[in-house]
């Protein structure tokens, strides 16, 4: 009976899924290089073509022209102090991020803990030229702490403390941002089993807890150089744009066209996207080892 049974099933009368009709695949023939070549055109019209016109207008005045921007002496003022913003911003947001990412992480029930996260996340919602403007509204000469500011002759707004202070408050999630799921991912198992050794917690914290997240740590660094190196809107809002006092080299591509200076103008934005060509290769870069220490365990 069983034989039977078996010998009948041939495999002509198995049920096959149903094929796809002509018309459907005639459709995704031509769907997907229309997508393709919808994305390709609008990456081109969006970057690439602008991104591509940036140098061609840098060298439109030949290399002398170009190499003359470099020893402009308010490009140079720019230059070192968007590397001040830079130096000053990445240290106390890197700290700032370890503490909030491990509090958030080894932490995940106490209150305000959606709360703490929200504003974190807070200056890529809120636009910088709003960050700027509440600035002015603390420091200003008629805000909240403007008339103590003014008493102990504190400058702040107009000034590089209101330019760092933009600067640190546009770019303070990256660092929490991005060794919070990272320390989220490694667990607790390792630290404790580093104090049941009677490792301390700073002892802990230096040879277990960074290395297993210094992937995670340096990219949220790198994110944080960029946006520190690139931000406009908070910046010229509490600086002024005064050249050559408050400028920084964002401010000065945008002062240098105004005035029709323009290969200096594109120099400069040469200048930053090569800044930025260098992040984005440094973000794979380390993408790639987050994600095989992660996988790790390390």
């Amino acid at each position: 009976m069983a034989t039977n049974l078996s010998t009948s099933v041939k495999p002509d009368s198995l049920q096959q899924l149903p094929s796809s009709p002509p018309q459907a695949i005639g459709l995704e023939r031509f769907v997907r290089p229309a997508l393709i070549g919808f994305t390709v055109l609008y990456l081109g019209l969006v970057l690439f073509i602008p991104a591509l016109n940036v140098f061609v207008q840098a060298f439109s005045g030949g290399i002398a022209g170009f190499l003359e921007t470099f020893s402009n002496r308010y490009f140079l003022n720019a230059v070192a102090l968007t590397v001040l913003m830079a130096v000053v911003a990445i240290p106390l947001n890197t700290v700032f991020g370890l503490c909030a990412a491990w509090a958030i992480a080894r932490n995940k029930r106490f209150p305000g803990r959606a709360l703490l996260i929200s504003i974190i996340d807070l200056p890529f919602s809120v636009s910088p030229v709003v960050a700027g403007l509440m600035l002015i509204l603390l420091y200003g000469r008629n805000g909240w702490l403007g008339p103590i500011l003014e008493a102990n002759n504190w400058k702040v707004i107009f000034a590089v403390p209101g330019m760092v202070l933009a600067t640190s408050f546009v770019s303070m999630p990256f660092v929490a941002r991005e060794v919070l799921p990272v320390l989220e991912e490694i667990g607790t198992d390792q630290e404790e089993a580093a104090k049941t050794l009677g490792a301390s917690e700073w002892q802990t914290f230096w040879r277990v807890t960074l290395p297993s997240i210094r992937w995670g740590l340096l990219y949220g660094v790198i994110l944080t150089n960029a946006r520190a190196m690139g931000e406009f809107g908070a910046v010229i809002v509490v600086s002024g744009n005064i050249t050559g006092k408050t400028q920084t080299l964002p401010l000065f591509v945008e002062e240098a066209y105004k005035q029709y200076h323009t290969q200096q103008a594109y120099a400069a934005a040469v200048l930053l996207a090569c800044l930025g060509i260098v992040t984005m290769v440094a973000k794979i870069i380390l993408e790639r080892k987050t994600d095989k220490g992660v996988r790790r365990g390390h």
